[in-house]
This record gives C-alpha cells, structure tokens and sequence, in this order.
C-alpha cells in the first residue's frame, strides 16, 4: 500500500518540478533584448514601416546594405554596416520619409 502512494508523491513532486523549472515564466520580468547587434550599427529609428521601407530604398540607391528591425510595436530601427554608417547618418538626416 505504501508503494503505490511514495510513487504518486514522487510523480506529483516531478510535475511540479518541471512545471517550475521549464514553465513559460508567467509573472516574471521579461528578458532585455540582446544589445549587441554584431556587424550592424543603427543609423535611424522611425516610427512608421513605410518610411523605414523609404530609407531604406534610398540606402540602397546609394550603394549601402541595410536592413530593418522591429523591436517594438510602432518602431522600426534601420541598421547597417559599420564602414558604411557614416554615410547612412549623412543621408537618414536629409531623409524627409514623404515621397
């Protein structure tokens, strides 16, 4: 009788476990976004798809690789290779997002 009862205890006490251990962390803080972008360096954040779409258009008219981030809702960050990120800055600054 014993048996059958330190089985179900031990089964019931792994559930939990696992459930704590590899549980989705409802009501835990969520985890920061990794700040290192490795090659990349951002050169402007806008806050409309369309006009990150734009910036990037004249980035590649100009001979520059980029690309698009959204880190958050309503957010689009435009990054590119460092060598290339001065003259991203120059013409994201002239970048007016209006066609």
């Amino acid at each position: 009788m014993a048996g059958p009862l330190i089985a179900a205890a031990a089964s019931v006490l792994l559930v939990l476990f696992t459930r704590w251990a590899f549980g989705s962390g409802y009501g835990r803080a969520p985890a920061a976004a990794p700040a290192d972008d490795g090659l990349l360096t951002p050169v402007a954040t806008l806050s409309r798809r369309q006009s990150a779409l734009a910036l990037r258009a004249v980035l590649s008219d100009a001979g520059i690789r980029s690309t698009i981030r959204y880190p958050v809702a309503n957010r689009a960050d435009v990054l590119v290779f460092r060598e290339d990120a001065d003259r991203a800055r120059a013409l994201a600054v002239t970048f007016t997002g209006q066609e």
